[in-house]
């Protein structure tokens, strides 16, 4: 088995391949390596703070979950995380425009503003805060909601699968599922110990 060195020092498509056979750990490089990336990709699609750290941690659940589809043949892990951020980064604008969220912006001043403060913020955030700011933010969870998203989250699981496991009908699973995520999403938002960090 590799060290932490080793990992810290081996290529991307390595720590993917590292990541598909199970060492979770390697999600800490891959992560350090691009999040600001997909950070930044996700700023300049949407255009709005919250909803571009919300869709960051998105991209790198995603691609724990989605690792098995990995193939370094059809391109390079840089290629394929930055196609989760622009998908979902594009499919999160519809969706808001769609719903009006761009009808009132705010002073282009403003907006100039906050964006170049965002991408400097997050260039202080390690994943071990990041992290242990997740962890705490499950803690305020309901038993099931944390279940259900231990399950989705950590162990790769799909919802229909929980369902079977947890012997729960699939609609109560999927509200678990929700509710705990825009509740965890309101913590990250709001958990002062990570804003600390920023400041």
């Amino acid at each position: 088995m590799l060290t932490d060195i080793e990992l810290k020092t081996i290529t991307d498509e390595e720590l993917m391949n590292e990541l598909k056979g199970g060492r979770q750990e390697a999600l800490t490089y891959i992560f350090n390596r691009y999040y600001r990336l997909v950070f930044s990709v996700a700023l300049k699609i949407l255009r709005d703070r919250g909803e571009a750290e919300d869709l960051m941690q998105d991209v790198f659940i995603e691609i724990y979950r989605r690792i098995k589809l990995f193939n370094p043949a059809k391109g390079s892990a840089k290629t394929w995380i930055l196609q989760y951020a622009y998908h979902r980064s594009l499919n999160r604008k519809k969706y808001l425009a769609l719903r009006h969220f761009y009808d009132n912006p705010e002073d282009s001043a403003l907006n100039q503003f906050e964006y170049s403060n965002s991408l400097s913020d997050w260039n202080k955030i390690s994943y071990e805060d990041w992290t242990r700011t997740i962890k705490k933010g499950l803690q305020t969870l309901s038993e099931m909601e944390q279940k259900v998203l231990d399950l989705a989250f950590f162990q790769g699981f799909l919802l229909k699968e929980i369902s079977v496991q947890l012997d729960e009908p699939l609609s109560n699973v999927r509200n678990h599922y929700y509710r705990g995520l825009k509740k965890l999403r309101g913590f990250l938002k709001g958990n002062t110990n990570l804003r600390e960090k920023m400041a």
